[in-house]
């Protein structure tokens, strides 16, 4: 079963590849746009590795929808970049010592440094917003952000020590923090595809869902991680209690998020779609 797993996930990266790749060209060819300014190669270190499976996603959700050309990488770039400068905070107000088996970029480049390439990242993504002329990719991106704040703020803010998190409370912090940005990636794909209003909807909620089980996952991943903040949440729970319920938890949202795709078009992109669900779960990093 185990080798079977494998297999299954190194099938699913190398279908993956060509939508990584075009989002790796086109994130590089939005960067040229600043090799005049100081912040171009910190942002190339800040974007260098990573799945890329939210900008993955959205391609894919506007190809569900029958958009197969570039009008696409503008968004992808931009949810690419927005999780880029989650990570350079996430690092910060985690103290992480390595990322993507290298120095996390405030490591490298100082925590000022960091605070305003986060800043001037903002201001690419507002950049890229612009140049689609439709308010909703720039009011879509906007409303990811204010989420992921409103999640990491509250995270940020509770003491584990003198205060028991519920489960709801839980699952309402990761869908901040993290499942917020899937949702904006999936919708983002179905409206630049020209998508109606259900197929928009059922892809929104088809990100949301794969985004709480793909932070569910992470945190089973970093259980035993005391560094961790948001695994720290949950300390106040045995470990039999938290591994049983978030694996459960986990499965049942990457179902759900299956069930979301099912009135859409069947086609390539569709079942890639519903075999990132499985990749959410099944992945060990």
């Amino acid at each position: 079963m185990a080798e079977d797993k494998a297999i299954s996930l190194e099938s699913l990266e190398e279908r993956m590849k060509s939508y990584a790749k075009r989002v790796n060209s086109a994130l590089s060819e939005e960067l040229q746009l600043y090799t005049h300014s100081r912040f171009h190669d910190p942002l190339v270190y800040a974007v260098e590795g990573g799945k890329r499976v939210r900008p993955v996603m959205l391609m894919l959700s506007g190809e569900a929808l029958g958009c197969k050309d570039d009008s696409v990488l503008g968004a992808a770039v931009a949810v690419e970049l927005l999780h880029t400068e989650s990570i350079i905070h996430d690092d910060v107000i985690d103290e992480e010592k390595v990322r993507r088996a290298k120095l996390p970029f405030h490591m490298k480049y100082g925590y000022s440094a960091s605070l305003l390439s986060a800043d001037f990242v903002f201001a690419m993504i507002l950049a890229i917003a612009a140049r689609y002329g439709d308010r909703r990719i720039a009011e879509e991106l906007s409303n990811a952000a204010l989420q992921m704040s409103e999640g990491e703020y509250s995270e940020l803010t509770i003491d584990p020590q003198i205060y028991r998190l519920t489960w709801d409370e839980y699952i309402r912090i990761i869908t901040e923090k993290t499942a917020s940005l899937f949702e904006t990636s999936a919708k983002l794909g179905a409206l630049i595809a020209g998508g109606g209003e259900k197929d928009v909807e059922a892809l929104a909620d088809y990100g949301r869902c794969i985004g709480i089980a793909y932070q569910l996952k992470d945190d089973l991943l970093d259980w035993r991680s005391k560094d961790k903040v948001s695994v720290g949440l949950l300390k106040t729970h045995s470990e039999s209690e938290v591994v049983g319920k978030m694996t459960a938890q986990a499965e049942s949202y990457a179902e759900e998020a299956k069930r979301r795709l099912m009135h859409l078009p069947r086609n390539e992109a569709t079942i890639l779609l519903e075999d990132l669900s499985d990749f959410s779960i099944l992945r060990e990093y």
